[in-house]
């Protein structure tokens, strides 16, 4: 924010000398005057905001940070634009993959039950939540008991996606749509997602049509949801185009929490590969150097246009080709990772 030094003036018959507070509004004239106008900031006292501060004339102020004066017209300078470093980047993108991993957590226990995550795909959105679900199933398969959750992959029919919520319907159950975008095309499937994700105390789904898949396995056609779910989805919710669509999605998201990973550039993209080889998840299957990780990474980035996919899997396949061929690596993954001209 522009600044203005006070070097002669008065509020309220209160003499304000050598004082500098942010800058309002620039100088102009009334009826007792010039005057300024500027935030108090507590100098005059905790009631008081914003006040106007009489000045006898622009030589008894002079303003700071960012403010020209021409003909006594104050023009303020556009504040430069905030460049995000790549470690401030990595660290935001490290952030929001924490939270995801502590909302998955939550979600297994229990205390939250619906989530939405939104983001690029080949960032790694499932692989916290598969690692989270894994661990929540371990005592159920040393148990040999039924395991509580399941991470449901691909298309979803209504019917299908009815038998799976009701499966895992029980309160210490949780469901994982992965990349099961069709649910939202589908206005039945929709609806049973809707209130899957209800935020209501009670959480009833129905099936209000015959079906002999039901009676044949014998589920109700309406039982009472206890369970938690996950949606895991390439869409982000507010870019869609479709207004109907858009409209469906909207009332998903006032029912659930939404993370966005907010991986919105190929730069974040990039950092986010960067980010998960420098934390030694990436390569770890890799007897790679330091240096060879590097070089793999400064490949994608000098490809980026080129390469048919920027992601966690395609940095995977670049590095299988660098274990197969120190030397030809490059003119391998030229060939079978990129896009022809």
């Amino acid at each position: 924010m522009s600044a203005i030094r006070i070097i002669e003036g008065v509020y309220r018959n209160k003499p304000v000398r050598n004082v500098t507070f942010n800058l309002v509004k620039g100088y102009a004239t009334g009826s007792k005057g010039g005057f300024v106008t500027v935030q108090s900031d507590g100098y005059f006292g905790p009631e008081f905001d914003v006040v106007r501060i009489r000045v006898d004339g622009i030589r008894n102020f002079e303003y700071v940070n960012g403010v020209e004066v021409q003909d006594n017209t104050v023009h303020f300078e556009k504040p430069a634009p905030v460049v995000e470093s790549d470690e401030q980047a990595m660290d935001r993108i490290r952030e929001r993959f924490d939270i995801l991993t502590e909302m998955t957590k939550a979600t297994v226990s229990g205390d939250i039950r619906a989530m939405i995550v939104s983001g690029p795909p080949g960032v790694g959105k499932s692989f916290g939540v598969e690692t989270e679900i894994e661990k929540a199933c371990l005592f159920d398969k040393l148990a040999g008991k039924r395991l509580r959750a399941e991470v449901v992959k691909g298309s979803a029919t209504p019917i299908g996606l009815y038998q799976t919520l009701y499966k895992y319907s029980d309160a210490n159950c949780v469901v994982v749509f992965d990349d099961c975008d069709s649910i939202l095309l589908d206005d039945v499937a929709l609806n049973l997602l809707k209130g899957a994700l209800d935020s209501g105390k009670k959480r009833t789904i129905s099936w209000l049509s015959e079906s002999s898949a039901l009676r044949r396995e014998g589920i109700p056609d309406r039982f009472e949801f206890k369970g938690s779910v996950i949606f895991i989805t390439n869409l982000k919710f507010d870019k869609m185009k479709s207004q109907k669509l858009r409209d469906h999605l909207d009332a998903l998201q006032s029912r659930c929490h939404y993370l966005d990973l907010t991986l919105d550039t190929m730069r974040d993209k990039l950092l986010r590969i960067k980010q998960i080889a420098r934390d030694g998840v990436l390569f770890q299957d890799y007897d790679f150097e330091e240096a060879v990780q590097d070089d793999i990474i400064g490949f994608m980035n000098d490809n980026k246009d080129r390469l048919r996919e920027v992601s966690l899997r395609m940095a995977l396949k670049i590095a299988d080709l660098r274990k197969m061929s120190v030397l030809n690596w490059k003119r391998l993954a030229e060939t079978t990772c990129m896009k022809t001209a």
